[in-house]
């Protein structure tokens, strides 16, 4: 969150500001083959994702304002069924489930809302949006042409819709929604449902039109999208997208600004310059609605997040991040981009392109009418830089890049040139504003203790001949399901070794798997998001007697992608056995006694009010075992800076801050060791597997804790740690912007502000320039930690001199910035120097805000 003062510049901002949500209060919104149209005017539309349950009312305001400052148009977001509807016909809307607080929001800011009710959605969300319920309904079979589902599906779509009917809220009441989506992504699995999936797709489109929301439907990835639907593009480039119909406009519904995180993977990220690459060629080639998935991506709280084994963080690489803080260069690039695009914005609207090859891999594509509007964009879709010449003049293209002319002479931007400052980001450990030493690092009050009972210890646990499904069993009450049983030994069992030992053998479909023998940890098992399933083979010693085998299996989100996605199950089915010289013994048939669950979530000991008389305070704390809460109580730091815990010292589980799941933990899940580089190459096509960072360090390390879950002292933070830590480890951090940074080269177009003058493009134009600007308001720059002209290299944080180096700059950029809250220095041989003639200079700054 901002410091203070920063809510009130924001509402001063949108209050200044041009609402577009009003000029759609006429309640005309339809499209033609160009585009949407909006109260009879085509639009050119930037949107951006923000799911309001991965963040919080608190920091809905500031990050939908953010976003329309980085000239986003619409936010897009899903409606998550499972947690509206928990139990079936009990709905829930409240707190970060609300859902019109949310449209309410975005239409105070003046943005228009595209609501994604599938209500299917995928999202990496748990059990891909369904209630747990649906799945026990007689003869139901999902998204498919399916009475019971299409019954239950209708139900919450028209639940939805009139609610939003009720708060007037669609653009033909004089609301912010202009777009509605049914289904999600179907079109990428119907061919696995049969003759099912057609009259389906054709039921669910007429089922939402019925609703007369009066504003457009689409279905994303279903080619077949009957009409009036309309069929729109997702993936990470969506230029060669044509819709099935020459009376559709071509949109893309996600374009993916990232990727989603993993446990147990590295941290995957898109470089800015192949996102406004992708974002260039799809309106070059037509397109005039293009959405990012994700714009602010947020955080996975409690249980939410599906996969199996999707992170807590939902980060997304997004130009807004987890925490809430503008993500630099790229929420700046981006936002330059938009503007170059809105400058076109009347050739686009008006006229489909004319396509001009201008040499291999070059290309051009221009817009213009009868009149005077033109606009323009050269390409260089190929991985080397090369020269062009258009109309008569040369322009330098640099490698995969799309340049934008929106007078058809003029480059005002470059997707592969960025004039945008970058921050550094930073964990600060402080306490009271006093930088801390280590120890300081950690919760300042004593910790207690719970623990956990192995094996079955509720009154409502239950006997059955077999092992059971956990999913079918659980019902996703809980992410644990213990299967326990007993085996007698006289020391003659041809199972056993040396007289005493066996080997305990069990198959899993996953996601995790611990087994107690006689109440001792003897081993654990654990799946991965690219195969759940565990085959767990460990030794183990029994006692002459009965023996007691507890089996412990813990999910980690339920599948939300593919066809049937629902019937994947999770949890011991065997078999299990018991293994030896001589033979084996295979359990899996006896009895079995099953308990739903743990005993202290049964007991609410997670709540900030849980009975105290539970807890153990004790100076020699348990550590470094399984199955065992400890709570303690800390003060919020000082400021309004985002806050994380840091997980260092634990193992697996989920922690509670004042009775608030903030998700699952789980810093001892590492991330390969190969497979990152110290940048990524961003010519050439992008993949999800291309860019990686934080190889070989915890997949999540740190995990947010919004502001409005916290007061200023004696917060309760509650731990559950299914696999063994040390809570004296871990500690809480503020993050915070370290150095704003800014590299441009003195080839690059000049800022793009500086072309705009009441949106239309301006003459006597500047060259490049660096510009730095204090991200908060009342700040000013400090300090220039650095400052380079000729060949400096690096990044934020790390730049160093190059072999070329003009000497005075340092002076020169500290006179033109400190003690101001912005600067701009012109990138030129003129003001900084010409330390190497003939080569190509750019100035690389660092500097400092408070």
């Amino acid at each position: 969150m901002r410091r203070e003062g920063s809510l009130l510049f924001l509402l001063l901002l949108s209050c200044a500001a041009t609402s577009l949500a009003a000029a759609a209060n006429n309640g005309s919104v339809s499209y033609d083959h160009r585009a949407l149209v909006i109260d009879g005017k085509r639009r050119i539309l930037i949107s951006g994702s923000i799911h309001y349950p991965r963040s919080t009312p608190e920091m809905w305001p500031e990050l939908i304002q953010k976003s329309k400052d980085g000239g986003i148009d619409v936010i897009e977001t899903y409606v998550f069924w499972n947690i509206h509807e928990p139990t079936r016909n009990q709905y829930d809307f409240e707190g970060r489930k609300d859902l019109v607080r949310f449209v309410k929001a975005v239409a105070d800011a003046g943005l228009y809302a595209h609501l994604r009710i599938g209500p299917y959605v995928c999202a990496e969300w748990n059990y891909g949006g369904f209630p747990l319920w649906l799945h026990f309904i007689p003869g139901i079979k999902f998204r498919t042409n399916n009475e019971p589902f299409k019954t239950e599906m209708q139900r919450f779509t028209a639940r939805v819709v009139d609610m939003m009917k009720q708060e007037k809220l669609y653009a033909s009441q004089g609301g912010p929604i202009i777009l509605s989506q049914i289904e999600n992504e179907y079109g990428n699995v119907d061919s696995q449902y049969g003759s099912g999936a057609k009259p389906y797709i054709n039921w669910s489109a007429s089922m939402a039109t019925s609703q007369d929301t009066g504003v457009p439907w689409v279905m994303c990835q279903q080619p077949d999208a009957p009409d009036p639907i309309i069929n729109t593009c997702n993936g990470f480039y969506c230029d060669q997208f044509t819709p099935n119909s020459n009376s559709k406009p071509k949109m893309w519904t996600e374009n993916w600004s990232g990727w989603f995180l993993s446990f147990g993977g590295a941290v995957p990220y898109r470089p800015v310059e192949d996102l406004a690459f992708a974002v260039a060629r799809f309106f070059e080639r037509g397109g005039t609605f293009q959405n990012y998935y994700m714009y602010q991506g947020g955080t996975n709280f409690g249980r939410t997040s599906g996969g199996p084994f999707i992170s807590t963080s939902y980060d997304y690489d997004a130009p807004i991040d987890e925490y809430g803080m503008v993500r630099q260069p790229k929420w700046g690039h981006l936002k330059d981009l938009h503007k170059a695009i809105k400058l076109c914005e009347d050739a686009l609207v008006a006229t489909d392109p004319t396509y001009t090859s201008l040499g291999t891999n070059l290309e051009s594509h221009v817009y213009k009418t009868g009149s005077a509007s033109c606009a323009a964009f050269l390409a260089n879709i190929g991985t080397s830089d090369a020269s062009v010449t258009f109309n008569g003049k040369s322009y330098h293209l640099p490698a995969w890049s799309v340049s934008i002319l929106p007078d058809c002479k003029t480059v005002v931007f470059n997707t592969a040139q960025i004039n945008s400052q970058a921050t550094r980001l930073e964990e600060k450990y402080r306490k009271n504003d006093e930088t801390s030493d280590e120890s300081s690092k950690r919760f300042q009050s004593s910790w207690s203790f719970v623990n956990e009972p192995v094996g079955i210890s509720k009154n409502n646990a239950f006997t059955k001949s077999g092992l059971l499904e956990q999913i079918n069993t659980t019902a996703d009450a809980s992410d644990y399901l213990w299967y326990s049983t007993s085996i007698n030994i006289n020391g003659d069992e041809p199972f056993l070794l040396n007289g005493t030992q066996s080997n305990l053998h069990v198959e899993s479909l996953g996601h995790i798997l611990h087994a107690f023998i006689n109440g001792k940890i003897a081993g654990s098992g654990v799946g991965s998001s690219s195969n759940p399933k565990i085959s767990f083979e460990k030794p183990i010693t029994l006692a002459p007697g009965s023996n007691k085998i507890d089996l412990l299996s813990a999910t980690v989100g339920l599948q939300n992608y593919g066809a049937f996605y629902d019937l994947v199950g999770a949890g011991i089915t065997g078999p299990v056995k018991l293994k030896g010289q001589n033979g084996s013994v295979d359990l899996s048939s006896q009895q079995w006694t099953y308990q739903v669950g743990l005993k202290g979530e049964e007991s609410g000991l997670y709540g900030k009010s849980a009975d105290s008389s539970e807890w153990t305070s004790d100076s020699t704390l348990p550590t470094n075992q399984p199955l065992i809460w400890y709570k303690t109580t800390f003060d919020a730091p000082d400021g309004n800076d985002p806050i994380a815990i840091d997980f260092t010292g634990m193992g697996k589980g989920e922690a509670w801050v004042n009775g608030q799941s903030i998700g699952r933990y789980w810093p001892t899940n590492i991330s390969p060791q190969n497979g990152c580089a110290t940048s990524c190459n961003y010519r050439g096509a992008y993949s999800s597997s291309k860019c990686f960072k934080n190889c070989g360090k915890p997949s999540q390390q740190l995990y947010h804790i919004p502001r409005s879950f916290i007061d200023s002292s004696s917060n309760t933070l509650v731990l559950f740690e299914e696999m063994g830590g040390d809570p004296a480890q871990i500690s809480v951090a503020t993050k915070q912007i370290g150095s704003l940074c800014a590299h441009v080269s003195e080839l690059h177009p000049a800022p793009i502000d500086s072309w705009v003058s009441s949106g239309k493009l301006s003459r006597g134009k500047s060259g490049a320039r660096v510009h730095l600007e204090c991200p908060y308001p009342n700040q000013i720059i400090t300090s220039v930690k650095f400052a380079s002209f000729g060949t400096p290299h690096g990044s934020c944080g790390s730049f160093n001199h190059g072999k070329c180096s003009s000497d005075g700059v340092l002076s020169v950029v500290q006179e033109a910035c400190i003690g101001s809250e912005s600067c701009s220095v012109p990138v030129s041989t003129k003001m900084l120097g010409d330390p190497c003639r003939g080569v190509t200079k750019s100035l690389a700054v660092e500097a400092v805000c408070s």
